[in-house]
C-alpha cells in the first residue's frame, strides 16, 4: 500500500535495511536526516563510509571508547576489518549498541550491486530485537530480465513462477516482495528513472505492507 514520504518514521534503537538497490545509500541517507546519536553497521558485509569516522572492532568492542566517539562525533561507522575491505559485524553486540546510541543502522542483506534479489534461506541477517526492517528494491530492474537484473536469479523466478528469462514487470515486482515478507515497510527507490513514479505508486498499491517511494540520487520523494 502506498504511503506518502510525509508518514515515514524510523523507531530508536536497531533498525535494520535489507533487500537491493539502495540500501547502503539508504542507511548513508539516514545518517544525515535523524536526530541523536547514530551507529552504522552491519550483520553481514558492508564498506567503510566517506568521511564519517570509522572505529574497527578488530577485539571485542568497548563500549565506554564508543560512548566518548559518539560525544565527540554524533554519527559513527563501526565493524570488523575482513581481509576483502570490507566490514563485518562489529565484535559487540547489537543491543550493547543500541544502549550506547539512539540509532543503529544495521546493512543487514548483500545483493552484490543488483537492483533486485531473492533471499536465500540463510538471509537476511536481521538483528535480534530491531525495531524495524526496512526492505529496499530498485527500479532499474523492472523491464529486464530476472537473470540480469537479480541477485539470486534462480530463486527469484522460482518465488514468482517464471522463468529467469523472463521480464520483470511492476506486478512481479510487487509479488516477488509480498511473497517473502521480510520487510515491516518498503521503500521503492530510483523514480528518477523515465516513468519510474509511474511504475513506484503501481508497486506500492500492490504491496501488501506500507511502501513509499523516492530518488535517493536525486533527494526527492513521493507524496
Amino acid at each position: 500500500m502506498f504511503v506518502s514520504f510525509s508518514r515515514f518514521s524510523v523507531p530508536k534503537g536497531i533498525v535494520s535495511m535489507i533487500g537491493s538497490g539502495g540500501k547502503t545509500s539508504f542507511l548513508r541517507w539516514l545518517s544525515t536526516t535523524l536526530s541523536g546519536r547514530i551507529i552504522l553497521t552491519t550483520s553481514t558485509h558492508i564498506h567503510p563510509f566517506d568521511g564519517i569516522p570509522l572505529i574497527e572492532t578488530k577485539e571485542e568492542a568497548d563500549p565506554d571508547m564508543i560512548r566518548d566517539a559518539l560525544h565527540a562525533c554524533n554519527v559513527l561507522c563501526l565493524g570488523s576489518p575482513s581481509e576483502s575491505g570490507k566490514l563485518s559485524s562489529p565484535r559487540c553486540s547489537f543491543e550493547t549498541l543500541a544502549e550506547l546510541a539512539d540509532y543503529v543502522l544495521v546493512e543487514a542483506d548483500g545483493s552484490r550491486g543488483l537492483p533486485l534479489k531473492a533471499h536465500r534461506s540463510y538471509e537476511p541477517a536481521i538483528p535480534e530485537g530491531s525495531a524495524m526492517t526496512i526492505c529496499v528494491a530498485g527500479l532499474s530492474g523492472l523491464g529486464k530480465p530476472i537473470e540480469t537484473s537479480c541477485h539470486c536469479p534462480d530463486l527469484y523466478a522460482d518465488l514468482i513462477g517464471k522463468d529467469k528469462t523472463a521480464v520483470v514487470t511492476p506486478e512481479m515486482f510487487a509479488h516477488a516482495l509480498n511473497t517473502e515478507a521480510l520487510g515491516d515497510v518498503y521503500f521503492i527507490n530510483q523514480t528518477d528513472l523515465p516513468i519510474g513514479e509511474a511504475n513506484a505508486r503501481r508497486i506500492c498499491d500492490l504491496l501488501a505492507k506500507p511502501a513509499f517511494a523516492g530518488s535517493l540520487k536525486k533527494n526527492t520523494f513521493l507524496f
